[in-house]
């Protein structure tokens, strides 16, 4: 399942603001600057710090 890039292109890490990378394979939004990444469950990503898996 790919992500849609307009979406992609508006979504920002909430703990630094600064842009995600899109893993497909993990299926996970990856902020480098934080060292966090956020699940996509269902096809929708979960943009909650403590949900984020670190990095």
């Amino acid at each position: 399942m790919s992500l849609d890039s307009w979406l992609l292109e508006r979504l920002v890490c909430p703990a630094t603001r600064q842009p995600l990378r899109y893993d497909e394979a993990a299926q996970e939004l990856v902020s480098e600057a934080a060292g966090l990444a956020y699940p996509i469950r269902d096809g929708i990503p979960v943009m909650l710090v403590e949900e984020a898996r670190k990095i």
